[in-house]
C-alpha cells in the first residue's frame, strides 16, 4: 500500500515569470508471511486482513477454483467474512484488457500468483485510482519472484507488459503447499529462477540448491507426502532466503530506475531468443541458456573458476534445464545485443558471476568476445545431455493460453461441438485437438497427454489475489 504525500510552493523564474513547484514523496509499505494452509481455518491470518471491511472479491484462476474453491468459500464463511468470487481464465492469450476490465466490473478480491496477480494487481490499480489488494501465489515463479514486484501489468499489441503500473499489494501470503499440486516442469521453471539469485547473490542458497536439487524438483520443495525431514527444512530454508534476497535486491529500487540489477543475471539475451523458436522456450530454460553462456563468457575472463563454471553448469543439467539451444547463435546474440542496448540506456550490463554467490557487471564485451565465448561454450554443451537442451522446455497451452481442467479451452469448445455433431451423425463426436492460435498441447515428460485435474492444471494456476474497497 502506498501514501503519496507533497507540498507546493510558490516560485520565481530567473526572468521574473510566477509560478508554483510540488515536492513529493511516496511511502510504500507491504507485509509477507510465510504460511502453510493459508485456507485452513485454523489460519486467521488472511481472514484478519479482511475484518475492517468484512467482504471480498476473490479473483481466481478457473482451475485453482476447481481445486481449492470449496475450501476458500468454508474459509470465508467460518470467518463470517461476505465473499463474492470472479472466475477467469489466465493464460498470456487472457493477459489483456478485456480481461483487466471483465475484473474492473466484478471489482473487489484478489487470490492468486505471476499472471492473475498481474492483471489483477493492474486492476487494483485502475479502479478508481488505488484499490487495496492481497496477494495468494500458487507457483515457484509466483512465490519466489512474481510476489516480490510492484509491477503489475497487462500485455497490449505484440508487446509484453506494454500497459501496466507500481502498484503494491497491502499483505502477500506464501504459502508453499501449494508445490504439491504443480508439475514437475513448472517446479523445474520456477527452479531457474532460485538459480538466478543464487548465483550472483547468496552462496549458501546456491550450495543447498546443488545439494538437494533432484530432490527437491521430484517432491515440489518438499511438499510432496513422505518428503524426509532434512529436505523440508532445506527447502524451507531455500525459499525463506531466496525471497528475502530479492526483497533486498529490489526494495531500494522498486520502480527500477537503476539499470544495474543484480536479478537482471539471464535476462541479457534471453529475452529475445525466448520467442525465436516456433514455439517459444519456457522463461526458466530461456534464462538457463543465458545464465549458463553468461558463466562461460565470465569463465573465459576468470571471474569465476573452471571448477566453479562446471559445478554451475552440472547443477542446470541435472535439474533438466536448459543450457544450449540450436537456435542460440550468433546472430541471435548480435540481435539480442542490440535490443537489450535500447533498454539499459546503451550499455550491456550484462549481470555475471565474480564469483558464484556475489556478482560484476559487463559492459566492453565486444562482438568477437561474444561469439568466441559462444563456440566454447557449444562446445562444452556436447559433453551434457542433449547438447544442453532441456527437458520440457517449450511453453505449452498452461504457459501460452487458456486451460481448464488440464486442457486448453479451444480444445474443450472443439470436443463439445464434435459432441453435439456426434449426437446427430450417430458418432462418438471424438476429435485430435489441434494447435491453434499460438496455444499448445500439454504434454507430460513422456509424451502422454495430461489428463484430468493433474498437477496444479498444468501449472496454469499462477496465483490468485484479492481486493476491496
Amino acid at each position: 500500500m502506498s501514501d503519496l504525500k507533497a507540498t507546493v510552493t510558490e516560485t520565481t523564474t530567473s526572468s521574473g515569470h510566477n509560478g508554483f513547484h510540488v515536492e513529493g514523496y511516496e511511502k510504500i509499505e507491504y507485509d509477507f508471511t510465510l504460511i502453510d494452509g493459508v485456507f485452513n481455518i485454523e489460519n486467521p491470518n488472511l481472514a484478519d486482513c479482511y475484518k475492517r471491511w468484512k467482504r471480498c472479491l476473490a479473483v481466481t484462476d478457473l482451475n485453482i477454483y476447481n481445486v481449492y474453491g470449496k475450501q476458500m468459500e468454508k474459509y470465508f464463511e467460518h470467518y463470517g467474512l461476505e465473499l463474492k468470487i470472479h472466475k477467469t481464465k489466465i493464460g498470456e492469450k487472457a493477459k489483456t484488457m478485456p480481461t483487466l476490465l471483465s475484473i474492473v466490473d466484478s471489482m473487489n478480491a484478489f487470490v492468486g500468483g505471476g499472471l492473475v496477480t498481474d492483471v489483477a494487481g493492474f486492476a487494483c490499480a485502475a479502479y478508481r485510482r488505488n484499490t487495496n489488494f492481497i496477494r495468494v501465489p500458487t507457483t515457484v515463479i509466483g512465490l519466489i519472484d512474481a510476489s516480490v514486484s510492484i509491477k503489475v501489468a497487462v500485455n497490449y499489441g505484440n508487446y509484453k507488459n506494454r500497459l501496466g503500473a507500481y502498484h503494491a499489494p497491502i499483505h502477500t501470503f506464501l504459502d508453499f503447499t501449494f508445490l504439491r499440486t504443480l508439475p514437475k516442469a513448472q517446479i523445474r521453471n520456477g527452479f531457474a529462477e532460485l538459480i538466478k539469485i543464487s548465483t550472483c547473490s547468496h552462496l549458501d542458497t546456491f550450495n543447498l540448491l546443488d545439494k538437494y536439487c533432484e530432490q527437491l524438483i521430484d517432491t515440489g520443495f518438499g511438499r510432496a507426502d513422505g518428503s524426509p525431514k532434512e529436505l523440508i527444512e532445506a527447502a524451507d530454508k531455500i525459499n525463506r532466503e531466496g525471497i528475502h534476497e530479492m526483497l533486498k535486491l529490489e526494495t531500494p529500487n522498486l520502480h527500477e530506475i537503476g539499470l544495474d540489477r543484480v536479478i537482471a543475471y539471464g535476462h541479457t539475451w534471453s529475452p529475445l531468443h525466448e520467442l525465436v523458436p516456433e514455439t517459444p522456450l519456457r522463461h526458466g530454460h530461456a534464462i538457463s541458456i543465458d545464465m549458463a553462456y553468461s558463466a562461460t563468457l565470465a569463465n573465459g575472463r576468470k571471474l569465476i573458476t573452471d571448477q566453479e563454471h562446471r559445478r554451475l553448469l552440472n547443477l542446470f543439467s541435472r535439474a533438466g534445464l536448459s543450457m544450449d539451444h540450436h537456435q542460440f547463435n550468433e546472430e541471435i546474440l548480435e540481435k539480442a545485443t542490440a535490443a537489450i542496448l535500447k533498454t539499459r540506456d546503451g550499455l550491456l550490463r550484462a549481470a555475471v558471476p565474480n564469483p558464484i554467490g556475489s556478482c560484476t557487471f559487463l559492459n566492453d564485451v565486444s562482438a568477437k568476445e561474444m561469439n568466441a565465448a559462444l563456440r566454447r561454450h557449444k562446445q562444452l554443451m556436447k559433453e551434457y545431455p542433449r547438447n544442453g537442451e532441456g527437458i520440457e522446455a517449450y511453453v505449452d497451452a498452461s504457459d501460452t493460453g487458456y486451460t481448464e481442467n488440464a486442457k486448453m479451452a479451444e480444445e474443450s469448445t472443439l470436443e463439445k461441438s464434435a459432441k453435439k455433431a456426434g449426437a446427430l451423425n450417430g458418432t462418438n463426436g471424438h476429435v485430435e485437438a489441434p494447435v491453434m492460435n499460438g496455444a499448445y498441447a500439454s504434454k507430460t515428460e513422456n509424451g502422454v497427454a495430461s489428463k484430468g485435474l493433474n498437477d496444479h492444471l498444468n501449472g496454469n494456476i499462477k496465483a490468485m489475489a484479492s481486493v476491496h474497497f
